[in-house]
Parts: C-alpha cells; structure tokens; sequence
C-alpha cells in the first residue's frame, strides 16, 4: 500500500500512469472492435429467412342448377342429321298413301277426256295425289292408278323417238314406285301400239295398255 501511494503521489509519475492507463484503455477496445471484426468475417451474418408461402389457387365453383331447372346434358358429338332414310310410322304411310284429287296438270283438253273417260277415272276433272306423286287417273272401283299418254309417238322421227322414251322411263319409274309402295297396281295408257313396243322394250316389267285416244 505504501509504494502504491508513493508512486501516485509524485506527479510526473501521476501523469504517466495516466497515460499508460488510457493507452491500456484504448488498446481493449481496440481489441475488442477487432476480435469482433473478425467474428463477423467468420461467420456470415445471418438473416431472417423467409418461408415462401402457397400461391392461392383459384377453383370454379361447381354451377349449381336453380331450383325448378334440369342442368342441361353436355353434347354427346356433333350436331349432324342422321345418315340415310328416317323411318316413317304407319299412320303417317297411310296419311301419305290416302288418294288426294287435284286440278289436272296439262291443259290438253284431249288428254284429260282420255284419262277421265278410259280407266274410268274415279275423279272426274282432277288428277290424284299419292304418297307426293301426280296421276292422271285412279280407277273406279279398282286400286289402279294411271298414265295416261296420247301422242302420236309413231309420227316422230326415231331420234325424237328415242329421246321420248328416256324422257318418259324417269317418270313411269316413279309414279310405278311411288304406287307400289302404297299398295297400287299401276298402269300405263298409250294411243298406238308402237309407242307400247318401244316403251316395253326399255323395261317389259311396265303393264302397258293400248287406249285408242286420239288427239
């Protein structure tokens, strides 16, 4: 105790102490400032990770049919009539099959008589609608349906010939078809008898009858 109180008493020792002791005082915080440096250096400073958060993930709400409604189907494939011939119910064969009289077609007043006077035609005047095929004629008393033709088909030149008999062939086809398939016997009425021959050399199925209608 006594050589410390010595030593601080003289004065310039007083100093120098002083100054050692803030040069020590220095010389730690120093230190410190580097020791901490270098912790820091050697070791990365950290930071506050942040955890990635879910991408909210917008769903359609499932549509809900309102009270009273049917939700509609979803298309079973495209939208395309249906391929080759529809089937037709009876009452509508029928419907189509009934004999339906209308105004004849031609205005040869010679044909007419023929086809109202020949068969006898059950309807006077009026040509008769069936199953959407015109005939000249429907037979009294009979399910016959008739073609009445009374041109000079012998006075043509054979080229005309020819033409005529393709001409007429489309239409007795289909009157032949259309009587056939309601239930009708169909026959064709012709003035000459070549017009016959020619007619059944084309197709010897067509019943063909020789009328003697003159023009």
């Amino acid at each position: 105790m006594g050589l410390g109180l010595c030593v601080l008493a003289a004065p310039e020792i007083a100093v120098g102490a002083v100054v050692v002791t803030g040069v020590v005082v220095v010389g730690v915080l120093i230190k410190e400032a580097l020791d901490t440096y270098e912790l820091r250096r050697g070791r990365p400073e950290t930071r506050p990770v942040l955890e990635p958060h879910p991408v909210p993930v917008t769903k359609t709400a499932p549509m809900k049919a309102t009270p009273g409604q049917r939700p509609k189907p979803e298309p079973k494939g495209p939208d395309y009539p249906p391929v080759g011939p529809t089937e037709v119910t009876e009452s509508e064969r029928r419907r189509r099959c009934e004999p339906i009289p209308v105004p004849h077609e031609g205005k040869d007043d010679a044909h007419n008589r023929c086809a109202d006077q020949f068969p006898p035609n059950r309807y006077p005047g009026m040509d008769v609608l069936v199953n959407g095929v015109s005939f000249d004629a429907l037979q009294v008393g009979a399910r016959v349906l008739w073609e009445i033709k009374t041109h000079r088909f012998d006075t043509y030149p054979d080229f005309v010939q020819d033409k005529e008999i393709k001409r007429e062939l489309k239409q007795l086809r289909k009157q032949r078809d259309a009587a056939r398939h309601c239930g009708y016997a169909y026959v064709v009425g012709v003035s000459t008898e070549e017009h016959k021959d020619a007619l059944l050399q084309e197709d010897r199925f067509l019943k063909i009858v020789v009328t003697g209608c003159t023009r």
